[in-house]
């Protein structure tokens, strides 16, 4: 390489030694003939790849927040262990990518100040490892959470524009350092190898929008009407879930529909709770030690009354607004019993909301017994039929035929050449495309998509034109007037011109002052 410009003796020393842990001057290192070498070039890549390597990983964590409470769920029936994982995540994630981003800086500064990438052995160890933790991070996402690759697809939806701005502004600002370098060098193979690549780096970021597609890039006028909210187990990030306080927050928060979940005691009352151990969600362990790890179905209805489901709630704070709750609250969650099927009706009836449920454990040698318990527990509570939204799949045609008005909710696509008026299905909210929801609105069929937490995920279900959205915040969904972003096709044509034209015009800029 040719001798660099170099910079300040305090600034040579103030870059070096964090990067290099060399407490030497720019005039000392040229009289040592310190150069950077091919090898040390190749650390640079990798640690550029690194870098990379842990955005993409903060990117996937940042998405997958919006489903980690079913991560904290999976964790506690396994380990009986309830900690809050995603503070954990996000801390772990936050550590890497700043470790990362630090060196990526000093070594870009280092090669505008003309000084060498001598990166110290620690640092190596240490990337490796970063390396390898992603890389754990990333199987262990394929292997046990495979339909969070989906989630990753809709969220580009939400943020591919914006990805695209943001990736052209830091490629953009590379061409500083880039274009010290190649004036730098000797080889003119390298130089052009570089340029080239670099270039079609460019084009392809410039050109990207043309295969970027959200359902948000439309005119004000198209915007469909904002989806329905469904309580998920009520409100359970402002009380106890599948608790009556959780279904008279739902109505605060103008949730059309009370979903939960069913089961039958061994004396036939059906009940609230979603778990098939009480552990999670009561004191089980406490008054019914010897009898905790028991499904739920085998207690009776005068132990199960027993049982105190709101306190676990206040302990173990499963959602951070639990913090935020007032006093009043805290006393009434406290207070929280399992509720029957019976209050639930009532409750829903008063507040005239649906009530939307499952029946579990649906593999139970008694199942039909269940079925027949619950539809007679429905036909006496006086509620308005239509009101009642029947989930579970098992003896679905002897419900049509002893609860006629009660409405059916498939958890399935429409099949082939079906017929059914007025179909309603209810899916997780990645077995669904954009395209696929257009299609269901413009037939007339009814989609529910669950569980949607994050407003940009709400924002992305609006603009596809979903009809309802299962949610554990309908607290935050309540207040959303406007999806978070919707631009006309022209307003988004005109970004993307303006943005790649500012780029070209400053990378020409970097190329002509660093010569």
């Amino acid at each position: 390489m040719a001798d660099p410009p170099g910079c300040c003796s305090a600034c040579a020393t103030c870059l070096l030694c964090p990067y290099s842990c060399q407490w030497i001057t720019a005039k000392k290192e040229k009289r040592k003939g310190l150069r950077t070498t091919k090898y040390d070039c190749s650390w640079f890549f990798f640690l550029f790849c690194v870098f990379l390597f842990t955005l993409v990983w903060l990117y996937f964590a940042i998405i997958i927040l919006n489903d980690f409470h079913n991560f904290n769920e999976f964790i506690f029936r396994q380990r009986k262990l309830w900690l809050d994982w995603s503070l954990v995540l996000l801390i772990a994630t936050a550590v890497l990518i700043s470790y990362s981003s630090v060196l990526l800086v000093l070594a870009l500064c280092l090669q505008l100040c003309g000084q060498p990438l001598k990166l110290h052995w620690v640092h190596k160890i240490l990337l490796i490892l970063t390396a390898l933790v992603v890389a754990a991070a990333f199987t262990g996402l394929g292997i046990k959470w495979a339909e969070e690759w989906k989630s990753a697809r809709i969220s580009l939806q939400a943020t591919g524009p914006f990805l695209h701005i943001g990736v052209v502004g830091g490629m953009t600002l590379l061409a500083w350092p880039l274009a010290s370098f190649i004036y730098r060098t000797h080889s003119t193979g390298l130089r052009v190898f570089l340029l080239l690549v670099y270039c079609a780096a460019m084009i392809a970021l410039y050109l990207a929008p043309l295969g970027i597609t959200s359902p948000c890039i439309m005119e004000e006028n198209q915007l469909p009407p904002k989806p329905a909210l469904v309580g998920h187990r009520g409100a359970p990030m402002l009380a106890p879930e599948n608790t009556l306080m959780s279904l008279h927050k739902a109505v605060e928060c103008d949730v059309q529909v009370f979903e939960t979940d069913v089961m039958v005691s061994a004396d036939g009352v059906p009940f609230l709770m979603h778990d098939e151990e009480l552990t999670r969600t009561t004191n089980v362990q406490a008054v019914f030690p010897e009898r905790a790890a028991l499904n739920s179905t085998a207690f009776n209805w005068t132990d199960l009354q027993q049982l105190d489901a709101g306190s676990w709630f206040l302990e173990r704070r499963p959602f951070p607004t639990v913090q935020s709750l007032s006093p009043a609250d805290r006393k009434e969650a406290a207070k929280q019993r399992i509720p029957s099927l019976e209050q639930a009706l009532e409750a829903a009836k008063q507040s005239n909301i649906s009530i939307m449920f499952d029946l579990r454990p649906e593999n139970h040698s008694d199942y039909q017994n269940f079925v027949n318990v619950t539809l007679e527990v429905i036909l006496q509570s006086g509620i308005p039929l239509q009101q009642v939204l029947w989930l579970p799949d098992g003896f679905r045609e002897d419900v049509k035929q002893q609860a006629p008005g009660v409405q059916h909710i498939y958890g399935r696509k429409r099949l082939e050449n079906e017929e059914e008026p007025g179909l309603h299905v209810n899916l997780p909210y990645q077995d669904m495309s954009s395209e696929e929801i257009r299609q269901y609105r413009q037939d007339n069929i009814s989609v529910n998509l669950y569980v949607v937490n994050q407003p940009w995920l709400f924002s992305v279900l609006w603009c596809s034109g979903v009809s309802s959205v299962t949610t554990n915040a309908c607290q935050v969904l309540k207040e959303m007037k406007h999806p978070i972003w919707l631009l006309p096709s022209s307003t988004y044509f005109m970004i993307w011109i303006v943005v790649d034209c500012v780029s070209f015009l400053i990378i020409i800029w970097a190329f002509v002052l660093m010569k």
